[in-house]
């Protein structure tokens, strides 16, 4: 029954899917042919135009659709080049739900009366994506704030939809081959993972408060304070930011701003993010974003950020390998690079590191020394790609999410200033990252860590060896009680009641 539910949706979806195109790159030979079959009955009928419109299809479908659409952005090696291109463009802006539904939502979070936290709320959103809308209000204590409040219903629409992505990953990867390659149910978990955090807005506050942290030490990216007291899981209030949206490119011309300081501004931000700490702001788009003039006794522009629903973290080993490769791309040691790979075990070990690091050499040489302006992304990635297929590299979800981040910070690095070169903004600061994170001072301070935590189990270690080597005339040990009698509840047997016991707090543990 479950199956026939699935089914039931993925047909619906298809349906309006294949009504813009979207469907007929699924009608290639190439692929098996009950796939084939379904994607030409979804499409019958429908007078789908021959170039795919996959944006407007996913819109179509529903909130859900459209955010695995920009989740799907990020995978060209999944879904192709131009897929991914077509999917960049996909913006969940959607009509906002009125005042008049939102406030009753906005009264019972509040203990019956929104108007006891806050002196006014603008009713018309300033913004309103497929997840949530957001409202400009003023506090009862007088400080402007930004009200992001979940769309109603919306939790119950998404659970649905994420059943069903997750039964039709499963079944997808069975296929083998490619398809298993491409990990398509580890893309719709990560999916998932950004999804759920988006649908609970506390997660929200907590990693903008914790981004609030790690850029401290960078003054001029500027991260949004949290009004915890008036956050819960469905309503987010934070700092309102006084700026022009990247996004908004006349109103951005306009403005008298260093614009090399602000680029240099806004890629060492993200750098701190991803490579100094492992958490980043993984939606910089250009709507993220703003530019904050000079003002209230600041001389200079600044970077503000918003919207921090979707993070990417990475650990420190793949952080110190990743800081490696970029060091090396940069200074063309594509030795070096190839190495880090096999080390890391990103390239399975039956390749030669020395053909990988010739493969890296074809795709790095052409863009070392160029600006930014001068690059073609797409065929970087294109190079790129095309190495993930010949040397049978695994695909790396959480390096991907971070891949994707840094094009579009260098999207948005030349938006502000057209002539930034982000290699060359970028060298010094991964130089001196890892200089000082693989250097002697920190290869002691690591082993004396190391050291430190084996130091801290001998007692654990000790009182083991004790209990199983008991000291010359000890109590002996007592003979083992005779087993209990086996009995029935209900027609199971104690055994078999344990076993499902221990099935159902398995159960409960993963699906929690």
């Amino acid at each position: 029954m479950i199956a026939i539910v699935h089914l039931w949706r993925l047909l619906k979806w298809g349906r309006r899917l294949a009504r813009s195109g979207g469907l007929r790159p699924f009608e290639d030979r190439r692929l098996p042919f009950a796939v084939r079959l379904l994607a030409k009955v979804a499409r019958f009928g429908t007078g789908a135009p021959t170039t795919p419109d996959f944006a407007a299809g996913l819109a179509a479908v529903g909130p859900a659709a459209i955010k695995l659409g920009q989740a799907l952005a990020t995978r060209p090696d999944l879904i192709g080049l131009e897929a991914a291109t077509d999917l960049a463009r996909l913006q969940d802006a959607v009509p906002p739900a009125p005042f008049s539904t939102i406030e009753p939502i906005l009264n019972a979070i509040y203990g019956g009366d929104w108007k006891t936290q806050f002196q006014s709320i603008e009713p018309e959103a300033v913004g309103a994506a497929s997840i949530a809308q957001v409202h400009k209000g003023v506090t009862s204590d007088g400080r402007t704030v930004a009200i992001k409040l979940l769309r109603p219903g919306i939790e119950a629409e998404v659970s649905s939809a994420l059943a069903t992505y997750e039964w039709g990953a499963g079944h997808i990867e069975t296929l083998g081959g490619e398809f298993a390659r491409l990990r398509p149910r580890a893309v719709i978990a990560t999916f998932k993972s950004w999804i759920e955090a988006e649908l609970d807005l506390r997660r929200e506050a907590a990693n903008a408060s914790e981004l609030g942290e790690i850029l401290a030490g960078e003054p001029d990216y500027v991260v949004p304070g949290i009004d915890w007291q008036r956050s819960t899981r469905r309503v987010l209030v934070i700092d309102w930011i006084d700026g022009v949206k990247v996004s908004d490119r006349p109103a951005l011309a306009a403005l008298d701003i260093d614009r090399p300081a602000l680029a240099r501004v806004l890629v060492n931000g993200f750098l701190a993010q991803a490579i100094a700490k492992g958490f980043f702001h993984a939606d910089l788009h250009q709507g993220n974003l703003f530019v904050i003039p000079p003002g209230n006794g600041i001389d200079h522009a600044r970077i503000g950020v918003i919207d921090f629903g979707i993070m990417g973290r990475i650990n420190r080993r793949a952080r110190l390998y990743l800081a490696e490769i970029l060091h090396g791309l940069v200074t063309g040691n594509y030795a070096r690079v190839a190495e880090i790979h096999f080390e890391a075990g990103y390239v399975p070990p039956h390749h030669n590191p020395a053909a990988f690091a010739t493969a890296l050499r074809a795709v790095g040489e052409p863009i070392r020394g160029r600006q930014a302006k001068d690059i073609a992304i797409t065929d970087l990635l294109e190079g790129l790609f095309s190495i993930t297929r010949s040397f049978d590299m695994p695909v790396q979800p959480h390096l991907l999410l971070l891949q994707k981040t840094m094009v579009m910070v260098e999207g948005v690095a030349l938006t502000i200033d057209p002539h930034v070169n982000m290699w060359e903004v970028a060298e010094p600061y991964v130089r001196n990252w890892v200089r000082d994170e693989m250097g002697p001072e920190a290869v002691i301070a690591d082993r004396l860590v190391l050291n430190a935590r084996a130091l801290s189990q001998l007692p654990r270690i000790f009182r083991q060896w004790v209990a199983e080597n008991p000291m010359p005339g000890a109590a002996p040990p007592q003979a083992p009680l005779p087993p209990l009698p086996e009995k029935s509840v209900g027609g199971w047997s104690t055994p078999w009641l344990l076993l499902a016991a221990g099935l159902g707090a398995a159960a409960a543990v993963l699906l929690s």
